[in-house]
C-alpha cells in the first residue's frame, strides 16, 4: 500500500499553511508502511476524531473512523479497544478537546495505561471558533476573548501525563514531518497509553512558526527509560515563554515504559468477576 491509497474524495477545508497538513501527511505513510509490512493491517486500525479543525483528519484518511463529541475522543477510543482488543485505536484531539473538556479522560487513560494512541493537535488556540485561548495558550496571549492579554499561565500537558502515569510521552512539531513519522510509528507500536503532543501551528489565528523554528531541537543522548532525565526534559519548556531567545523547546520521545495495560488488567478483573458470580450462584442454589 502507498500513502496515496489512503486518500479520500472529501474536500480539504483547512487553511493554507495549517499544521494539520503535516500531521495528515505523516500519519498516512506510517499507516501505509505498517500495513505493507504486515505489522498492522489497515482493517485493524480505527481512527477517532473530536470536535475542532483537527477532527476533519478522519475524513481525509481512508480508514475506519469514528467522530465523537467535544472532549470525548479518549473514552470512545477506550471503549472501542476494550470491545475489540485486536484493533489498534488512534485518537486525534485538539488542545481544547483534550486539555479542557477532556482533561479528566486524558489523566485516567494515562493512569490506567489504556492501549491507545493519542495524537494531540496542539495549536494553543480554538481555531475553529476563530481565536479564543485554550489551556496551553501563553499568559501573554491576545485573543478574541482576551483582548488585553491572558492572565493565567498555561499547563504543561507532558508533565500532567507524566505525573498521571503515561507510559509513552513525546512531542513533535508540524515543521518536522520526518520526526512526526518516527514518533507516530513508535507511538502506535507501543503497548500502552501513547501520548504525542504536536506543536501544530494555526497559521491564521496564532502563527508561531518563526517562534518555534528558532527554538526547537531534537532530543539526543536522552534515555527515555530514565524517569529523572524524562522529568527534567519535560520541564525544560513550560509553554509560557514570550519571544525570548534563550528558550529551548525539545522534541522527541521523552519517556517510555513497559507495564501491563488497562485491557490486560480488565481481562483479569472480568475473569475474577465471572468466577465470583459463579460462586454466588452456586451458593444461592445450595441455599434454596
Amino acid at each position: 500500500m502507498k500513502p496515496q491509497d489512503l486518500g479520500t474524495t472529501a474536500p480539504n477545508t483547512w487553511c493554507p499553511g495549517c499544521g494539520n497538513f503535516a500531521i495528515l501527511n505523516a500519519i498516512k505513510p506510517v499507516l501505509a508502511e505498517l500495513d505493507e509490512e504486515g505489522t498492522l493491517p489497515l482493517e485493524n486500525v480505527v481512527l477517532v476524531g473530536g470536535i475542532g479543525c483537527h477532527g476533519k483528519i478522519v475524513d481525509y484518511v481512508g480508514a475506519n473512523s469514528f467522530y465523537t463529541i467535544h472532549g470525548r475522543t479518549i473514552p470512545v477510543a477506550t471503549g472501542i479497544k476494550l470491545a475489540n482488543p485486536d484493533l489498534n485505536v488512534i485518537c486525534f484531539a485538539g488542545d481544547g478537546d483534550a486539555y479542557a473538556e477532556g482533561l479528566d479522560h486524558l489523566i485516567f487513560a494515562a493512569k490506567r495505561n489504556v492501549d491507545i494512541t493519542a495524537i494531540i493537535h496542539d495549536n494553543r488556540i480554538y481555531g475553529l471558533t476563530t481565536g479564543q485561548y485554550t489551556p496551553t495558550s501563553p499568559s501573554w496571549f491576545l485573543g478574541r476573548s482576551t483582548p488585553e492579554g491572558l492572565e493565567v499561565p498555561p499547563i504543561n500537558p507532558l508533565e500532567i501525563v507524566f505525573a498521571s502515569g503515561g507510559s509513552f510521552i513525546a512531542r513533535g512539531y508540524s515543521h518536522g514531518i520526518e520526526l512526526l513519522k518516527d514518533l507516530f510509528r513508535e507511538a502506535i507500536l507501543h503497548r500502552g497509553f501513547s501520548f504525542v503532543d504536536v506543536l501544530q501551528v494555526c497559521a491564521t489565528y496564532f502563527n508561531l512558526y518563526k517562534h518555534y523554528n528558532d527554538r526547537v531541537y531534537n532530543l539526543e543522548d536522552h534515555d527515555p527509560e530514565n524517569r529523572a532525565q524524562a522529568e527534567e526534559k519535560i520541564r525544560e519548556w513550560d509553554y509560557n515563554s514570550a519571544y525570548d531567545s534563550d528558550v529551548s523547546i525539545p522534541l522527541g520521545i521523552f519517556y517510555r515504559e513497559e507495564r501491563p495495560t488497562f485491557g490486560e488488567n480488565f481481562a483479569k478483573y472480568s475473569s475474577k468477576t465471572t468466577d465470583l458470580d459463579g460462586a454466588i450462584k452456586k451458593t444461592l442454589e445450595d441455599y434454596i
